[in-house]
């Protein structure tokens, strides 16, 4: 397996893979076609707050993965947000997701790193927890 950022030629098919995930129980909103593309769009810019990544299994797309840079207060430090993390459900619990947090504190050492999931979506709780992410008690507002 390898993991490599977002290429242009990855486009359509990273599309397909938002739109599974986002109409799925693990994101709370559904998305659209265009927000996915602007996404897309700003991994592929020199943007310095979005990093999109791509899994490759056998020279086909396994999964993607995009994060957000940003400095969290609280801990005085940078902070890595992982706001998507999507395996296609043939290759799943094979260890992608294990190997791409494992990619990320290794590429982001002296980071906070945190991420959003639904508690019902135990296979990811419990691929998070093994890793050593836990639950917090905050909870989250916005203004779009």
């Amino acid at each position: 397996m390898n993991i490599r950022n977002i290429k242009e030629s990855d486009k359509n098919e990273i599309i397909a893979m938002m739109r599974e995930f986002y109409s799925s129980p693990a994101v709370l909103s559904d998305g659209s076609d265009e927000i996915f593309q602007k996404d897309i769009d700003s991994c592929l810019s020199d943007s310095p707050y979005i990093e999109g990544f791509v899994f490759e299994c056998d020279n086909y797309l396994a999964g993607y993965a995009m994060i957000a840079k940003s400095f969290s207060t609280e801990f005085g430090r940078n902070c890595i947000w992982i706001e998507d993390l999507f395996i296609k459900k043939e290759f799943r619990a094979h260890g992608i997701g294990s190997r791409f947090l494992r990619f990320i504190d290794d590429s982001f050492p002296d980071c906070v790193i945190r991420l959003e999931v639904e508690k019902e979506n135990e296979a990811a709780v419990h691929v998070y927890e093994k890793a050593g992410f836990g639950f917090i008690d905050y909870d989250e507002m916005i203004k779009i």
